[in-house]
Formats: structure tokens, C-alpha cells, sequence
């Protein structure tokens, strides 16, 4: 039989009829049936499950079924084909979802190309199914826990290196809920590299339509106990005592400890609370709660801790019964800090520190743009209102701040006076909550013009002491500015372009070339040229209005130190349509943007096209790589090009060599 590249295992509980979809999105992978298998285990089911495997199974020879009797737990037949497993890589697919169709090719290949062992691709919610966001806003070719959002999420529907499952003798826990979570935070803990697939839609997760899903049946707090005690002491096992641990350990404790009993420890028996539940909760925070932790967490997580280890057993009944009441009680400003004002607040029986009700450095600044305008005088005025939550606009002040995105240079601040507003939601708080800002740009830094660059604008809003700060949005009439040139005394006119990035954003680009997509150019593809290795190759339109204004367009690519490289386009066997090849040797390492220059003030984006991938080469001996960067810009193809650090991928190549050989 073939050595198959990738396992994909599902456990099966009278899982019709999400069942079929979950089986055939496995069977039509474009990673081919020669370099699959798949292994489903049916968990005594009585609604057909079977029957359906093994008439699937009749159809696809990489169709693997084992039946046993119920377990009750998904963790036990996951157990029983990771016995079976003969992949190089395993993945976890549970029965109510279903795979993209490049799904296993894309996360195989990440994981061959940079030796890591688990790769996550990004999830997709079906019907409302809660998924993980954070750590799938950038493809991560190669990452670690530290550095990511990965270990957010703990649940098992990923791709894993079977050598290192093997290494760890690593198999799930047979509990009813929670079992996956210690399974994936000693994977992680003990991985060499993580990668992250945030370009393609690889996993969809959805509820079943009769509600059944195992994660919402199995919703007692008994349930989740036994899971979490052991993600705490995979933690403790693998990482020595200090920030790091601290970090990894914060996240168990909001989401498995704070968490759960908020709204699930009132569901247990009263006696079952006092005698078994609480006891266990405290020994997790005497040994595992440290200070560093407390300090970042909600506010009413810090108050709860506090409590357990104060061995406070009726105040912690009391603030979980009352706390929808208590979550809506004021605040009060001293010092220039702002406190929750809870019953428990500076109450002495109980000894709480005030910081654990400190909500100063979490309160949002509300704001609006009403207006951005430049004046005849080339002043940009911007108007609007700006106040933070929760505290009354008293002794106001609010400052534009502007900032480089791309450069480590000094701020630079400008006074906006504050006006007597009217139509707030509370008018009598927030009556001095209007701002006016002028900002001469030609004068800005220290009375010199400001710098070539982008420019992100800042709101510093002050109020009794408490500042906070908040990116400036889009004019609320959805009015940018025109683009003006700014004059001085000593150089040349500097064109200045306010932009909206695609957060919603207010930025300005001064004296650069701005991309814009609503050029009469059209980019239909970006590739590597098959045969001249470290080529960049776009293809694309002149149509539309303005067309016929335009010259041939140039595909440049351009540095932050302003260095350019460009190529003339050639005409496409399309009429209107056009190619350009770009050759990357001999760049300097760093990150490039790429944009097509239609005139002396008109330049189209080339934006970030899924598919393009990873391009290598040869340049005085030595070997380099260029990937694109998704998410670099809010318009624009940025490619980073480094040397490639070759003894570094000796060692994983060796090192996996290794886990082969003792598997």
C-alpha cells in the first residue's frame, strides 16, 4: 500500500445528514486520492451513520470505516484511527463539517515547505458557528505561539506532523467536552514552528440542523473540569516559570477558569459547588494565578481571582449571581485613573486592590469626523466631536496626532480646541466634546514641512487627567479631501493625498505616488514566470473611461528608502490588454511595493491576489525568496524578499529526518 501524505480522521455519531457533505469534501481533495486516506470511525450510531460510511467507503478505495460500539466521547474514536494512521500529516475533521477543496494541498505543502508541525487554515462559520478570527488576518508561513494569535484557539481541526504525535505519545483524553484542548496545547507547546493558511478558505464549521453538536449538549461546568486541569499542567510541564508562561497560561485562565463560571457554575448543585468545584477552581489559582496574569485580564476576572484566593467562597457566589446587575453600574475618576463602581469597591472585609478595578486603560474614545476640508491656504481643517466613555468631558483637551506607518520617527502633535457640542447621547457629560484641528502641513513638524510618507491621524483625547488615544476615521459625509500641493519657502511643491485605508481609516501620503483601483487599468493576475525564476509577472486592462487618456503603463516595484525598479508592459493579445515581467534579483532584502504608474499623477494598484505564492532563486551564488505579504497594505501588492537562511533549513529538514526515524 502507498505511504499517504495526510490522514484525515472522523469521528462519526449519528451525524446525518451533515455526514455526506463532510466525507465527500475529504474524498475530492486536489491533493489526490494516491496521497490520502481517510479514516472514519462510527461511534455506534443508530440514525443510518454507518450504512452511509460504508456506501461511500464502496466508492472511494482512500474511504477507510471502523465501527465500535459508543463511546460517548469524540476523543475516543479520534484515539482509535490515530492508532490506525499512516499519514505523514494527520487532520482532524469532525462529521457536522466539511473541507475547501485545496484545502489539505495548502497546508501540506506550508508545512513541507517550512518544516512546520501544525498548520492552522482558516475557518469558515456556517449558520452562526462561533470561529477563531484573530490568528487568520495574515498567512504566517512560519510562527510560534509567542508570536501569533495561534493559541487562541485550542480546537483540533488542524493539520499535525503525525511524527510529533507520536514523539508525545500524544493521544486526546476521553471526556465528553474539552478533550481537544489539551491535546492542541501540548501539540503547540512542543511544535517546532506553526504555520497559519489565512489566504484560503480551508475549514467550515457549522452547527448541526438538529442541534446536536456535542459541544453544545455536553454545556455543564463538570464537564469542562478534568480538560482544563490538564491545560494547565501541559503548560506548567513545558514551559519554566515567567513571562512566557504567564502569557500562554493568561489564556486558560479567562477562557477556561473565568470564563466557565460566569455562566456555568450556576447550573451545578449547591452542595456539589461547595464540596468539589470550588476547592478545585482555588488549587488551580494557588498554583497556577500569578500577578503578571491578574494584571491584563477584565476587570470582573481580576475581582473573581482576587476572591478565590481570598478564599471568599459567598463573595464569589455573590458577584457571579449579580453579575448582569453589576456590569452596568458607574465609575468613578480619581487621580487621573477611572474604577468600577462595585459594591465590592475599597469595601475593607473583603480586600480587594483597587486595581482590581481599574477600567481606565480599557475605556474607548467615542468620535466622529463631521468634516475634512482644505482651506484656500492649503490648511487641512478637520472637524467633528471626540469623548472618552464613561468619563464627563470636564478639563478637555484634544490633540491631532500624526504618525509615519512605515518609519521609527518622533510624532508629531497639533493642538485641536475644544467646542460646546450639542446632540450627543448625553449631552450635560460631553457638552465640551467638539474638536477643531488646523493643520498646516507645510509648517507641521517644528515649523519645518511634513515628511515624504504616510501619515496615519490620531485623536489624543484628554479629560480629567485620563487620556486615551484612537485611530481617526473616514469624514462621516464619506467626503475625503482632493488632493492639494503643499509649497514652502525652500522646496519644491509636495503633493499631499488624503486616503481611506480599508479599515475605515484617515490617512494622507505626502509626496509619494498614491495606487488607486479606480483607474481604467484592471489587473487580472499575478504570477511567477516558469522559467526565468524570480520573475514577477502581471497581466491586466486599459478599458473604460479615461482609457484612451493613458499612456503604456510601467510595473514598478518601490522601497520605504524610496528605491525604485520598473519595466515597461508589453501588449497583451487582448485588445486593450497588456503584460509586464519584472525580474527581483539583485533587490535588497525587504519589503517592495508593486503598483503600475499610468501617468506623471496617476498610478494603479496591484493588489493581493490569492495564489501567488512563494518564488526562489539564485543571485551571486547565494539563494533568495520573495512572498507576497498579505495584509501590508490596504491597496497594494508588498512582496518581501530575503536570503534564505539555508543551514537553518538544513536543521529542520535534519531534525525531521530525526522524528521520522525514531516513529
Amino acid at each position: 500500500m502507498h505511504q499517504p501524505r495526510v490522514s484525515v480522521i472522523v469521528p462519526a455519531y449519528n451525524a446525518m445528514p451533515e455526514l455526506t457533505d463532510c466525507i465527500t469534501s475529504a474524498m475530492e481533495q486536489t491533493i489526490g486520492p494516491d496521497q490520502l486516506e481517510i479514516i472514519a470511525v462510527n461511534d455506534g450510531s443508530t440514525d443510518g451513520t454507518g450504512k452511509e460510511l460504508d456506501r461511500l467507503a464502496a466508492l472511494c478505495p482512500s474511504l477507510r470505516v471502523i465501527h465500535q460500539e459508543n463511546s460517548g466521547t469524540a476523543a475516543v474514536p479520534r484515539n482509535v484511527a490515530l492508532d490506525v494512521a499512516r499519514g505523514d500529516y494527520v487532520f482532524f475533521l469532525d462529521s457536522d463539517d466539511y473541507l475547501g477543496p485545496d484545502a489539505l494541498r495548502r497546508m501540506v505543502a506550508m508545512a513541507d515547505e517550512n518544516g512546520t508541525d501544525v498548520v492552522l487554515g482558516k475557518m469558515v462559520s456556517v449558520g452562526g458557528r462561533g470561529v477563531p478570527t484573530a490568528v487568520f488576518r495574515n498567512t504566517q508561513p512560519r510562527t510560534d505561539i509567542f508570536s501569533s494569535a495561534a493559541y487562541s484557539t485550542l480546537g483540533c481541526w488542524k493539520l499535525f506532523r503525525r511524527s510529533l504525535l507520536e514523539r508525545l505519545n500524544l493521544r486526546f483524553p476521553p471526556f465528553r467536552n474539552t478533550e481537544d484542548k489539551p491535546f492542541t496545547a501540548t501539540a503547540y507547546l512542543n511544535a517546532d514552528g506553526i504555520s497559519v493558511v489565512a489566504d484560503y478558505d480551508c475549514y467550515y464549521h457549522r452547527n448541526r440542523a438538529n442541534g446536536n453538536n456535542l459541544t453544545l449538549t455536553a454545556q455543564n461546568l463538570s464537564h469542562r473540569m478534568r480538560g482544563t486541569r490538564m491545560c494547565f499542567e501541559a503548560v506548567a510541564r513545558h514551559l519554566e516559570p515567567g513571562p512566557r508562561r504567564d502569557q500562554i497560561m493568561r489564556r486558560h485562565v479567562a477562557w477556561e477558569l473565568c470564563g466557565p463560571l460566569w455562566w456555568l457554575l450556576l447550573r451545578e448543585d449547591d452542595e456539589d459547588i461547595r464540596e468539589r468545584i470550588y476547592p478545585e477552581i482555588r488549587d488551580w489559582v494557588e498554583k497556577w494565578v500569578t500577578d503578571p496574569i491578574i494584571e491584563k485580564l477584565e476587570p470582573r476576572d481580576r475581582l473573581l481571582l482576587h476572591l478565590l484566593r481570598a478564599d471568599r467562597f459567598e463573595d464569589v457566589m455573590t458577584v457571579i449571581r449579580n453579575a448582569k446587575e453589576d456590569a452596568g453600574r458607574g465609575h468613578v475618576v480619581e487621580g487621573g485613573r477611572v474604577y468600577w463602581e462595585h459594591p465590592l469597591f475599597r469595601d475593607p472585609a473583603a480586600g480587594v486592590p483597587d486595581s482590581a478595578f481599574d477600567v481606565t486603560d480599557r475605556l474607548p474614545v467615542r468620535h466622529r469626523l463631521a468634516s475634512a476640508d482644505v482651506r484656500e491656504d492649503g490648511v487641512l481643517r478637520l472637524t467633528g466631536h471626540a469623548y472618552i466613555e464613561n468619563v464627563a468631558s470636564l478639563d478637555t483637551a484634544t490633540e491631532l496626532v500624526l504618525r509615519r506607518h512605515d518609519a521609527n520617527q518622533p510624532e508629531i502633535r497639533v493642538p485641536a480646541p475644544v467646542h460646546a457640542v450639542a446632540g450627543l447621547p448625553d449631552d450635560e457629560r460631553h457638552a465640551n466634546a467638539g474638536f477643531v484641528a488646523d493643520v498646516d502641513l507645510s509648517t507641521a513638524a517644528a515649523g519645518a514641512p511634513l515628511g515624504h510618507g504616510r501619515w496615519n491621524l490620531f485623536l489624543d483625547v484628554r479629560a480629567q487627567g485620563i487620556s486615551r488615544t484612537v485611530r481617526l476615521k473616514k469624514p462621516e459625509d464619506g467626503r475625503t479631501p482632493p488632493q492639494w500641493t503643499m509649497t514652502t519657502g525652500t522646496d519644491e511643491p509636495t503633493a499631499v493625498t488624503p486616503y481611506v485605508t480599508g479599515q475605515g481609516d484617515l490617512s494622507l501620503d505626502v509626496g509619494q505616488d498614491v495606487p488607486r483601483d479606480d483607474t481604467p487599468c484592471q489587473v487580472t493576475g499575478t504570477s511567477w514566470h516558469r522559467s526565468r525564476k524570480g520573475t514577477l509577472v502581471v497581466t491586466g486592462t486599459l478599458a473604460g473611461e479615461g482609457a484612451q487618456d493613458v499612456g503604456a503603463p510601467r510595473l514598478r516595484v518601490e522601497n520605504a528608502a524610496g528605491e525604485r525598479h520598473e519595466v515597461p508592459t508589453s501588449p497583451g493579445r487582448t485588445p486593450g490588454g497588456f503584460t509586464a515581467e519584472l525580474p527581483l534579483k539583485g533587490l535588497r532584502p525587504g519589503r517592495w511595493t508593486v503598483t503600475l504608474p499610468l501617468s506623471a499623477s496617476s498610478v494603479a494598484a496591484v493588489p493581493y491576489l490569492a495564489g501567488l505564492g512563494r518564488a526562489r532563486w539564485f543571485h551571486l551564488a547565494r539563494p533568495y525568496a520573495a512572498r507576497p505579504v498579505k495584509g501590508a497594505s490596504e491597496t497594494t501588492l508588498v512582496l518581501e524578499v530575503h536570503a534564505v537562511d539555508v543551514p537553518g533549513v538544513v536543521r529542520r529538514r535534519l531534525r525531521a529526518v530525526v522524528r521520522g526515524v525514531r516513529r
